[in-house]
């Protein structure tokens, strides 16, 4: 079974995040698509509560059906002794140490490919983890082949909530996800 890897902050999940998914089980020989939370930001930006973000991952992923699987792999991580920050090659390594011998993509958008030489381990990342690029406002993928995703910001969406303009991120947030956190309060 190919397994492909779309991490993220999913702060919060919205329409392009499904728009992606969908994408690469449907144009990639991949049978199963994780959105995988991350469980704290690397670089320290605050969240909503890990348990929130996989709530919404999975109101986001029904729709989906039984291809797009949410996976608490990053929470796993975060507690093993010794833990600061989860990278990307740790993630794959735990994956692959749970499913050996199934082959790992990562999905990434190619915004992403300019900061590569800040990631760890990157050529080790790319090698054990082929990257699907998924093309994003402004920024097509390398070889200009694909679609590039709608002009979706998770930023956007929380200052529109914020301000309680809940009606004008509705079109940019599954409805399930919206009303999971008009119920919750959050993004207040």
């Amino acid at each position: 079974m190919t397994i492909a890897l779309y991490g993220g902050s999913f702060n919060p999940v919205h329409v392009a995040h499904q728009l992606v998914a969908l994408y690469v089980l449907e144009t990639r020989e991949v049978d199963e698509l994780w959105l995988v939370p991350t469980f704290a930001h690397p670089f320290g930006k605050p969240l909503v509560g890990y348990e929130h973000r996989v709530a919404m991952c999975e109101l986001a992923a029904a729709p989906l059906g039984a291809r797009v699987v949410v996976s608490r792999a990053e929470q796993e991580l975060a507690a093993r002794p010794g833990f600061v920050a989860s990278r990307t090659l740790d993630l794959i390594e735990h994956v692959a140490a749970a499913r050996p011998g199934e082959p790992l993509h990562l999905v990434v958008g190619a915004d992403i490919l300019a900061e590569t030489a800040a990631w760890h381990r990157w050529d080790e990342v790319a090698r054990r983890a082929p990257p699907i690029v998924i093309g994003r406002a402004g920024q097509a993928p390398p070889d200009g082949s694909g679609v590039i995703m709608p002009d979706v910001s998770a930023t956007r969406i929380r200052a529109l909530l914020a301000a309680g303009a809940g009606e004008a991120a509705s079109p940019l947030v599954p409805r399930a996800v919206l009303g999971y956190i008009a119920a919750h309060g959050l993004y207040r």
